[in-house]
């Protein structure tokens, strides 16, 4: 496992009361908690900014043609009943 190191946050009270309820709720510590839900913001945000350097220029008919593009590659085959839309 990597280093790890301490970060000092001050919240609002409220704050740490909503993330003390949501670490109970899962059964985790508050530090486990935080660490979850910073990383998956994180890693959101990250998502968001990779895909607006990628598509920045494009136009919406040139991502549209690319996604039936890849679409049309995909076999025909049975599905369940339950996964039909």
């Amino acid at each position: 496992m990597k280093k790890t190191n301490t970060i000092t946050l001050r919240v609002p009270e409220e704050l740490k009361e909503r993330i003390e309820n949501m670490a109970t709720l899962q059964g985790v510590s508050m530090n486990q908690f935080a660490l979850y839900a910073f990383t998956k913001e994180l890693s959101e945000l990250e998502n968001s900014q990779y895909f607006k350097k990628y598509l920045k220029g494009k136009k919406k008919e040139e991502i549209i043609k690319g996604f039936d593009d890849v679409f049309s590659k995909v076999k025909p085959r049975n599905v369940d009943q339950w996964d039909t839309l």
